[in-house]
């Protein structure tokens, strides 16, 4: 008898639903455990909460975590966790990106803190060390949540194709969000450094997009994601637009039906037709209803963003 799928959606203090996909079916899908030494240096790195000297919580993954995360994430687990959760019908409002090449956003795969085989969206950004990827924070961490409760084995694919991985595999070996996030959901955004690849150090490969802290919020906005929603199932990326405008809670707002498995994915104000390249004004979080949003939610970057971006950078 074959498995039943199940839907786990991270957990969150606030009315509103994430977007970030996990399921569990078989146990090809079900991450087996860590072991109990890799367990602890996964929070190596953590800064307490309140009193710490930095603005930000840190996991950071060692060298053998890494290697893990690369060996786990094949070709055939990335295809099999998209075909194993169907979200529906892709929304009126989102539809396929046929516009420049976009090497800078990609699917960012791991394991949730259930265990269960998961992904998000996520873009590189130009950085001093050429290596940040910026996503949501519930993709990393959830939100007003003990510590122990984030993710691992994680990879970014940037330039994800219907499986197609043009620049390979990077892994993360550090993962950091706002304290703001850890203990009180709010500030949604997360930065990941990641290993250097094959090909050299992430945007060296791929280009970067600069990041607009403090933007005033308005203005065409251009979000991007790979949704469970049929027929794509994850493995094309997608796309929506509007008029950003200003929402509760430090948050702005576009109309976007976008699914889930999109959370993270970028906000682009200013998009370069020619080379895909914008500005990263924030990125998606949630919606106004699990199967039929309406709007899509995302941060304002303000000083928290910047600061765990900063920190990401420095690493």
């Amino acid at each position: 008898m074959r498995p039943l799928k199940t839907l786990r959606r991270p957990l969150r203090t606030r009315s509103a639903p994430t977007f970030a996909i996990a399921l569990a079916t078989a146990a090809t899908i079900t991450a087996p455990p860590i072991a109990a030494a890799d367990a602890s240096a996964t929070t190596l790195a953590q800064t307490p909460a309140g009193g710490s000297a930095s603005p930000a919580t840190t996991h950071e993954f060692t060298p053998q975590q890494r290697q893990q995360a690369l060996s786990y994430w094949t070709e055939k687990r990335m295809r099999q966790v998209g075909r194993d959760l169907d979200l529906g019908p892709t929304g009126p409002l989102t539809r396929p990106w046929t516009g420049a090449e976009m090497p800078t956003v990609g699917r960012l795969f791991f394991v949730n803190a259930d265990g269960a085989d998961t992904w998000c969206t996520a873009t590189a950004v130009v950085s001093k060390n050429q290596s940040v990827v910026m996503t949501a924070g519930h993709c990393v961490q959830r939100g007003s949540s003990i510590p122990e409760n984030h993710s691992t084995r994680v990879v970014f694919v940037p330039g994800y194709d219907r499986g197609e991985r043009p620049y390979g595999v990077f892994a993360a070996r550090a993962a950091l969000t706002p304290d703001t996030w850890t203990n009180d959901s709010t500030n949604d955004v997360a930065a990941i450094v990641v290993d250097r690849g094959y090909g050299g150090e992430l945007t060296e490969q791929v280009g970067g997009q600069a990041v607009a802290f403090d933007r005033e919020v308005g203005g065409h906005i251009t979000a991007f994601g790979y949704p469970a929603t049929r027929p794509q199932l994850g493995g094309e990326l997608l796309y929506c637009s509007g008029t950003a405008e200003p929402a509760p809670e430090n948050e702005q707002r576009i109309p976007c039906d976008i699914g889930g498995g999109a959370s993270g994915g970028p906000w682009l104000a200013d998009i370069d037709e020619r080379t895909g390249l914008g500005a990263l004004v924030s990125v998606n979080s949630h919606g106004t209803d699990p199967e039929h949003s309406t709007h899509m939610y995302g941060p304002v970057l303000g000083t928290a963003a910047r600061e765990v971006y900063e920190a990401a950078a420095r690493m």
